[in-house]
């Protein structure tokens, strides 16, 4: 075993940065973090300061940088394994014994960096020669300074197959392989990856070269455009963000951290004052991209080009993020105009005009809103009907239960204020802190009178009307049904939203419960269920059976419509049986219907 990423993120969870630092160096709180005079330099005025929530200290007048390891190994001197062994004996943690296999990996990947880090320092100087005069003409036409090429490191690839090896030749051929500079076919024979074109180095966290990435010169059919290394020991895309280490320390400034789709939009943003830029290597972010940008800032600003690739950018994002958000982890979407990028809206408008931009990224409730909204015709009841069932399934994305209710109710409230504004009044007035006012009682009391619409349903809300107890034990069950009548979805959110309200455990108060049950007693639907005085044990093994044909037969009755035109155009023996076979089903939960309405308890 050795120790590994997911060991030392479980230490520094177990270990409070700042009660480790407040040994040696005195602490006073600021805010939600710690300052102090920096420990690795003389001065007066406090510029260290350490955030536990991060599990970072940064000094703003040396650079000083780190977690709860390097304090130990860079301030109390001592060496890697002793400062783990050290905080492992602080949290209760047993350090994984050495492992002969990983050392060797690690050394490997030591000597494979000396690989890169050469490789790097002959781009460089392959930029200012003359065979790099192409490539730096380019750099310069693109509005990039001295100062830039130079903090960013590009240089330049030559046209040759075979120019790595002589240019490195202290290595073995097998390293450049391994590093991804070199490719090897499957007869042996070896060339160059990066041939013509502008290089650009790709560092880890701690600023070492570990992957490259080259954007071809002019253009050349067949020939991508831009072109990174492939994963190898050292590099893993998905577990790296492009130019982390500048923007870490920068975000600490700004409390931002902005994601861009690539590296020369962050060379750009760079270049116009905004440090704390970032970029994914080309795929979409991943799970681990996220936690690293959340470990920066809590809300992430994520850039798009305004483009159709963007917008799905975006949402595969979102996607990704959402059953990992928290109350303290969410994400700000920013859509650029139609048509531009990063680096078009700085060097043709300026910084100022981005800035102002940045101010107006969604929240990630808004981008969905719109998104959904956007995204169909919502002329007929279905149409709309399925918008609102779209909203309700980016809610269940959400691991974190309570803020997966409040996301609902924000996408219901928006599609209501949408759908029928007037009713949406009424709608936010029925569930008040738990309280339910005269005008929703009447509301209510006109739907379950119209006896033509959803009978089962109706049935269902008079019941739980009667014995609002229940709400909560069906309430999750209840979120799956989509009816496709407006006024039955309206009826439905107003239970579910009563439900919630149970749940963060606000009670009904009792003038309302009678006044619900008063109400209800007057209806007259054929349910045994719905009798005066039925036992609440009856009452809930019913629903539960209501329930389950309610969410059951929309299913089925869509499944069965598409069956009998499939086969009105087919007429296969098939889809002869398929049809057969739902009607068949669709039969029975007709039959469970009525059978509910003759039970007796």
């Amino acid at each position: 075993m050795t120790i590994t990423p997911q060991w030392k993120d479980e230490l520094r969870a177990r270990i409070t940065l700042s009660t480790v630092i407040n040994r040696t160096t005195k602490l006073q709180r600021a805010g939600r973090e710690w300052k102090a005079c920096c420990p690795f330099h003389d001065e007066k005025t406090p510029s260290f300061t350490v955030n536990d929530q991060k599990g970072f200290y940064h000094c703003f007048g040396c650079g000083a940088h780190g977690d709860v390891i390097s304090w130990m190994t860079e301030q109390r001197g001592l060496s890697f394994i002793d400062a783990c062994k050290e905080l492992a004996a602080e949290a209760g943690m047993e350090v994984p014994a050495p492992d002969p296999v990983a050392a060797k990996r690690a050394e490997k990947r030591a000597s494979l960096v000396d690989v890169t880090t050469e490789a790097q320092n002959w781009f460089v100087q392959n930029l200012k020669s003359s065979e790099g005069a192409e490539a730096l003409a380019y750099l310069k036409g693109r509005g990039l300074s001295s100062a830039t090429l130079r903090e960013f490191g590009f240089g330049y690839a030559p046209e040759s197959k075979q120019a790595l090896p002589t240019a490195l030749a202290r290595f073995d051929e097998q390293m450049l392989v391994e590093t991804g500079m070199r490719i090897e076919t499957d007869d042996g024979t070896q060339y160059d990856r990066f041939r013509g074109r502008v290089m650009l180095p790709i560092q880890d966290a701690r600023g070492r070269v570990i992957a490259f990435g080259g954007r071809i010169l002019g253009k050349r059919e067949g020939v991508a455009k831009y072109l990174n290394s492939p994963d190898t020991p050292l590099f893993d895309k998905g577990r790296n963000l492009y130019n982390l280490h500048r923007a870490a320390p920068a975000s600490r400034q700004t409390g931002r951290v902005i994601v861009v789709e690539g590296y020369m939009d962050v060379v750009a943003l760079a270049q116009a004052g905004f440090a704390d830029a970032v970029a994914p290597m080309g795929t979409a972010l991943t799970e681990m991209q996220l936690e690293m940008l959340w470990r920066m800032v809590e809300i992430p600003i994520l850039c798009f080009d305004g483009d159709t690739a963007g917008q799905r950018a975006a949402i595969r994002a979102i996607d990704r993020a959402l059953p990992l958000l928290s109350p303290t982890r969410s994400l700000s979407i920013l859509t650029l105009p139609q048509g531009t990028d990063p680096d078009d809206l700085v060097s043709k408008h300026g910084p100022e005009h981005f800035s102002e931009l940045l101010e107006q990224a969604q929240s990630l409730v808004e981008h969905i809103w719109r998104y959904e909204q956007n995204a169909t015709p919502l002329e007929t009841p279905e149409q709309k009907a399925h918008l609102r069932q779209r909203l309700i399934e980016w809610s269940f994305k959400i691991q974190d239960v309570e803020l997966q209710k409040l996301y609902r109710r924000e996408f219901l409230d928006r599609y209501y204020s949408f759908i029928n504004p007037s009713k949406f009044g009424e709608r936010r007035k029925f569930v008040d802190h738990g309280k339910i006012n005269s005008e929703s009682l009447s509301l209510l009391r006109q739907f379950i009178a119209d006896g033509q619409r959803e009978m089962l349903c109706k049935a269902v809300f008079a019941a739980l009307a009667r014995h609002p107890e229940l709400i909560n034990q069906f309430h999750s069950r209840l979120l799956k049904y989509n009816p496709r009548d407006e006024e039955v979805q309206f009826a439905l959110d107003v239970f579910l939203d009563v439900g919630d309200s149970q749940i963060d455990g606000v009670a009904l108060p009792e003038d309302a419960l009678g006044q619900i049950a008063l109400w209800s007693e007057r209806v007259t639907l054929p349910f045994p269920f719905l009798k005066p005085n039925v036992p609440v044990e009856f009452v809930s093994r019913c629903l539960d059976e209501a329930i389950s044909i309610l969410v059951e037969k929309p299913n089925v009755d869509a499944e069965l419509e598409k069956a009998t035109n499939r086969f009105g155009e087919t007429l296969s023996e098939a889809d002869a049986i398929e049809q057969a076979r739902l009607r068949e089903i669709q039969d029975s939960l007709i039959a469970r219907m009525r059978e509910m309405r003759e039970l007796a308890p």
